[in-house]
């Protein structure tokens, strides 16, 4: 039986006479029709959300975790229904979709045993300040298409926690499973508390200019980002955004290799690198280039090779969206027209014997130009520049890109040399002798154009709240 999907608002199923389809990056069949919310559909979330706020921001800390609990259980009894949208809309091996799934159960309960608390800022004998914390009313939180559940999850479980009401606005490319977990929840929260509405960019930017909200939570392009935050300055809304990444990775003459090829091979080949903190540049030192290569090339043609069955134990998968896989194309093709030293993958053409679907090999390219595109930029997919150094100023002097800084890794078996070189990467984080994966108790935030703000962690629900301070006189 084919499935059904609808805009969630006040906790009714809205349908819409507008439909569109997404394709199936393995296969490019064209999968279910999907409603596109109306300009009525979205004012008429913002009104049932600032309806809901009145009394769901009167709510304690402890009921709105519990009822965090009751969302993780929601995840968690339709984990399969969801698991198998997922792989559909976005490509992912069964594998991947789960994770998707289980970090999404993993950040309700993360959050529903931390919260903000009230803080003594001050006290003498005379006075006492404390610091209590309270929410903004509803949040807009528009979310891309790589992990879809993951990262709407965040800003949904980061907006209730803290008192607030949200609207989800999925990316276009991946609706299909945030629009379905939103209605396996109706019941668990008061109506108008947690909605979702899908749209293009058009219902993005409606959501950043309306004045019925308060705060933004945006992940996605720095482009966009920036029209984000241009567009929020006019109703002076909170913004939260997530941009793009190109993560440096450092190896040094002392990494453990059997260790470093592993994790370097993870970071950059995961879900065919279409994750923001994805290690996008890798410098080696130049002592050990040529064996690190080697090993990397044989661990990536072992590991990370294309399997067409999904559920399969994969974590590589295709392109998610045919927009990315001209983009990651274009970046192979220019490798190759300008000679670059591909040493593995490379093909960008029947990649799958003449079968459609968004396949790309894993590629990747040997000591690039530090001023090729492949470098410079942001690739969002399955290629990889393995550059050289010798020189540690040098090497953290291009590390340091000033159009990025999501993250970074370090690898060395010198501890204390690793720390030092990540806290002078300029990213917001370093991970050292592991490959970049965020923890659900770290604050998450980029520097430069890689973000404003940031999530995760009990510092990245301030961003969801006003701080009060009470000035009490003894």
């Amino acid at each position: 039986m084919q499935p059904r999907f609808y805009n969630i608002i006040n906790d009714e199923l809205r349908d819409s006479e507008e439909t569109h389809r997404v394709t199936d990056p393995r296969t490019e069949e064209e999968l279910w029709p999907c409603p596109v919310a109306t300009k009525q559909d979205f004012e008429d979330a913002v009104a049932a959300a600032q309806k809901a706020f009145t009394t769901w921001s009167q709510t304690t800390v402890p009921e709105r975790q519990a009822l965090l609990v009751k969302l993780a259980d929601v995840i968690k009894d339709n984990a399969d229904e969801l698991s198998s949208i997922l792989m559909k809309e976005t490509g992912k091996s069964k594998i991947l979709a789960d994770i998707d799934i289980q970090a999404s159960i993993a950040q309700c309960l993360y959050y529903s045993r931390t919260a903000l608390t009230d803080e003594i800022q001050h006290e003498d004998a005379h006075s006492k300040v404390i610091a209590t914390h309270i929410p903004l009313g509803v949040v807009g939180a528009i979310a891309p298409w790589n992990f879809p559940l993951i990262l709407s999850n965040i800003k949904v479980v980061s907006s209730l926690i803290t008192g607030n009401c949200v609207i989800v606005k999925p990316s276009p490319f991946t609706p299909y499973a945030v629009l379905k977990w939103a209605e396996l929840s109706r019941g668990v929260l008061p109506p108008g508390v947690f909605q979702v509405v899908n749209g293009g960019a058009d219902l993005g930017a409606a959501m950043t200019a309306h004045p019925g909200i308060a705060k933004i939570s945006f992940t996605g392009t720095i482009a966009t980002g920036k029209r984000v935050m241009a567009a929020c300055a006019a109703t002076l809304k909170k913004v939260t955004l997530e941009l793009a990444g190109n993560d440096a990775c450092i190896v040094c003459a002392d990494a453990d290799l059997e260790t470093a090829v592993p994790s370097v091979a993870s970071g950059g080949f995961f879900n065919a690198g279409q994750v923001c903190v994805a290690s996008k540049r890798v410098y080696v030192h130049e002592s050990l280039y040529d064996e690190f290569l080697e090993r990397l090339v044989k661990e990536v043609e072992a590991r990370y090779g294309i399997v067409e069955d999904g559920h399969a134990p994969s974590v590589f998968g295709p392109v998610d969206n045919r927009v990315q896989y001209e983009v990651v194309k274009v970046i192979i093709e220019d490798c190759r027209s300008k000679g670059y030293d591909i040493v593995t993958g490379g093909k960008t053409e029947g990649v799958v014997g003449g079968k459609k679907g968004f396949w790309l090999p894993p590629t990747i390219v040997s000591r690039p130009p530090e001023e090729s595109v492949l470098v410079q930029e942001e690739q969002f997919g399955p290629v990889l520049p393995i550059l050289s150094w010798s020189d540690e100023d040098d090497v953290i002097k291009r590390s340091n890109l000033a159009n990025a800084g999501l993250g970074a890794s370090v690898y060395s078996s010198d501890l204390a040399q690793a720390e030092r070189i990540a806290r002078r990467l300029e990213a917001g984080g370093v991970w050292i002798n592991q490959s970049e994966r965020p923890n659900f108790g770290a604050y998450f935030s980029g520097m430069k154009d890689s973000g404003f703000g940031g999530e995760m962690g009990k510092q990245g629900l301030l961003s969801y709240a006003y701080t009060k301070c009470l000035h009490f006189t003894k």
